[in-house]
Formats: C-alpha cells, structure tokens, sequence
C-alpha cells in the first residue's frame, strides 16, 4: 500500500510537469512571454572567459608536442648517433631530426613564450624547454669560437656566430636575456648575447637617420616585422646591463617606423615601406601589425617611465591597440590583411594580439574595460586550432614583402609554419595572468569587467 501511493505520487507529479509544460509549449514566443535578450546566440567561438585550467590544458598540450618534437641533441648526419662530447665534433654534426628549427627568430618567440608559461603557471617545464636548448646552442657556439677551423658555412650555429640579418639575432636574443635573467647560466650565454646585440645595434644596415633597414627586396626598405626583430632586444640589453644606449636606440627605432608606416586614420601599419616610392602602397598584413604591437608592449615592460620617450611610445602602442581591436572579426579571429574581409583568418596574428593587448591590460597601459572582451573572444579562437596533437592550424607561412593584393591573400597556411607556436604560448600564458587578476562576469549576456566597490 505504501509503494502505491509513492508510484501514486509520481503518476501525479508527472501529469502536472507535463500539463505545465504542454501549456508553456503551446504559448507564443513573444515580448511578452519570453526575455529575447536571454536567447544564446549561435557563436561560432566559445564566449565568455575560460576557466583557467582549460587554458593551461592548450598550453600542456602544445608544450607536449613541442617538447617531442624538438629534442635538444646534437647528433652525426650520417650515422645518425649523438653526439655528447662536443670534442668529437665534426663538420657532420647537425641537430637532431626535427619538426622544427632550434635556431630561427620564430623559435625565439617559442623560448620567450616557455619563460613566461613557466612564471604564470609555476610549471617549470616550460623554462627548462627554453634553458635546456640555450645551454645546447651555447655550448656549441663556445666550441665553435675556441675551434675557428670548424667554423665553416653551414655548420650547426653559423647564425648565431654570425649573424647576417635581424631575423639571425633580435628575437633569439631578447629570449636568451629573459632566460638569463630567470637565473639560467647566464655566464655562459653573455657571449652569445653580446654578439647577437653587437650584430642589431652597431652592424645592421640602417638609413641615416638610425633606422633599421634593409637592401631587399628593394634598395633601402623598411620592414615593419623589424621592430620585433631589433626593439625587445635592445630593450632586454638596456634592463641587463642598464645602459641608456639599449633604451634610446629601441624608442628611436618605434618612433621612427611609425612615422613613416603608420596610418593613423586607420590605426593600422603598413607592411612595407620604400625610400626611393614616390607613393606608399599600404598593406595591412596581420602579422607584421603582431610584430610592431608587440614590439611596443615589450619595450614598455621594461622601459623606465622616467625615459623621454616613454610617453610617446605609450600614445603609438595605444593608437594601434584602438586600431586592431576595430578590426577584429565576429569569430575572435583577425584577417590575413586586417582590413580586408575578404582574406582568410589567421591564427599567428590573432595570438599575437590577444598576447600583446593583455599584456598591455596586465600591465595598465590600456583600458581594461575597453578590451578584456577582445582578447579573451581573442584566446577562445585561438584555442579552437589546437588539435589533438598539439599542432597550432591556421598559422600563414613565412612571408616577405609584396606590392600587390594577391601576394598576401593567397598565402599558403601550415601547421609546420613555425611562427604559430610561441605567440599561443604568450597568448595562453597571459589569458591566465589577466584572468587571475580581473573580475570578469556575463551582464545581460556581454562579457564585462566588474569594476572594485
């Protein structure tokens, strides 16, 4: 008798949940009987912030793969056996079979991407990446000076001993200062790093004026992607050694690019800019915008706010976030050229701003109000091309200068295309320090900041 009247009970629950809900089905979706603006809109990109573990998921994920892939071993080219006793080098060393480069300035930003997980997250892994390849490339660059007859061209660090080009030293080296700096064998890398900085600041072919240039692809061609490839460099010398020189020459080289490259009206940089063009054809390439924006946000990190050029730095970097937060496309993504939809959407750039304008939040040189929501929408694309394995998808390959649009929308996109890997890494690293650091809530359906009482 007592289970019957409990199934009794249940029978009549069930008849008036369905009654009920019979009745709500069949009224009229309207003003009246439904909040719309509680409706969720179908997003193509996650909205809202991440919880911080999931974060750090993307960034094990990526690390996992890298660190697998890019084993710091030196070994012989032809019998395939490591090398262990750099005495027993010879001109057949080469570094293990690899899925990329241990020495490139894309692999620079992938080091400085690993020192920064590690400081945010406490893991110390992501250092160890960075400090276990440094000391390798140290080492071998030590041998190669004490050996002069084994240094021919080609062998296994010839561009570190002997850079050619910006790309050669600017962000490998402002890595190895940062990974010096964390107190990782910082004898043992000063020479390394005094000859990166001696090639960007006293060899680099530049207009008379100071600024950094090059030959290619016309005669005396600034490129924008050189205001990464020389400012954090020089400003990590300046913190090192605290010589003002390090300090003038990165704020000359921002001030002197944005003059002649950046449009103001648009809030954007060209690409490319030729002394002897009587016009400027302006590009608006997205990673070449990475590079200058993070430039500038890394410069400021350690820039003295005493230094004369500081406040005009600060205008410049925040001129250019209010610019690229307008063109930021409704999936969270930046377009391949940012002014043109019609262009693909491209996650190298897209990670390199999410990084620069949340390090420039973290650091209170923008609004946070202003642009939280752009670099977390920024993060939730990015995190949507990590796959399974590790890999970073979207990612335009290496890119030169061109004067024409088909150039830029029809680069090819690759997984192997190394410029992807350490803006993620940034990127991931600080989406978890902002989030760490902000009160962020949904209000009405909109991600907002909640500002202290």
């Amino acid at each position: 008798m007592k289970n019957f009247s409990k199934i009794l009970r249940i029978i009549l629950v069930m008849i008036i949940f369905y009654g009920v809900n019979t009745q709500a089905q069949n009224q009229p979706v309207n003003d009246v009987t439904t909040p719309l603006h509680l409706m969720q809109p179908n997003y193509p990109t996650p909205y809202g912030a991440p919880a911080i573990d999931s974060v750090k998921a993307v960034l094990d994920k990526v690390y996992n793969y890298l660190n697998k892939v890019t084993p710091a071993k030196v070994v012989d080219r032809n019998t395939g056996e490591e090398i262990t006793d750099f005495s027993k080098l010879n001109r057949e060393a080469a570094f293990a079979t690899s899925d990329f480069r241990l020495i490139s300035y894309e692999w620079g930003v992938t080091y400085a991407g690993m020192m920064l997980a590690s400081e945010v997250t406490g893991d110390h892994k992501f250092a160890e990446y960075s400090a276990e390849r440094f000391k390798l490339i140290a080492d071998l660059t030590k041998f190669y000076r004490e050996n002069p007859d084994m240094d021919v061209e080609g062998s296994i660090v010839h561009s570190v001993l002997h850079p050619r080009a910006l790309d050669d030293a600017g962000a490998m080296c402002a890595a190895m200062i940062k990974t010096s700096r964390a107190g990782n064998h910082a004898e043992a890398f000063r020479p390394v790093i005094d000859n990166f900085i001696d090639y960007i600041h006293n060899q680099q072919f530049r207009f008379p004026d100071g600024t950094l240039a090059r030959n290619r692809p016309q005669p005396n061609t600034l490129w924008l992607d050189d205001m990464f490839m020389s400012v954090p460099a020089l400003a990590q010398m300046g913190k090192l050694t605290g010589d003002d020189q390090y300090y003038d020459d990165a704020v000359k080289q921002v001030l002197q690019f944005s003059k002649r490259m950046f449009n103001s009206e648009k809030g954007l940089f060209m690409h490319g800019w030729v002394q002897g063009m009587s016009v400027h054809p302006e590009y608006f390439w997205g990673r070449a915008n990475g590079w200058a924006v993070m430039a500038m946000v890394e410069l400021l990190d350690v820039l003295p706010k005493t230094h004369p050029g500081y406040q005009d730095v600060l205008k410049q970097l925040q001129a250019h976030v209010k610019g690229l937060a307008k063109y930021q496309d409704g999936t969270g993504f930046w377009h391949q050229l940012l002014d043109r939809n019609d262009t693909y959407l491209e996650t190298s750039c897209t990670a390199i701003y999410t990084y620069s304008i949340a390090k420039a939040i973290d650091d209170g040189l923008v609004d946070a109000r202003a642009f939280i929501p752009v670099v977390i929408l920024g993060w939730n694309a990015v995190a949507t091309k990590i796959n399974d394995t590790g890999q970073v998808l979207g990612t335009c390959v290496g890119t030169g200068m061109g004067f024409d649009p088909a150039f830029y929308f029809y680069r090819p996109i690759n997984a192997y295309a190394a410029h992807g890997y350490g803006p993620v890494i940034l990127a991931g690293s600080e989406i978890i320090k902002l989030i760490q650091t902000h009160d962020l809530y949904i209000n009405d359906s909109s991600l907002q900041l909640r500002l202290e009482e």
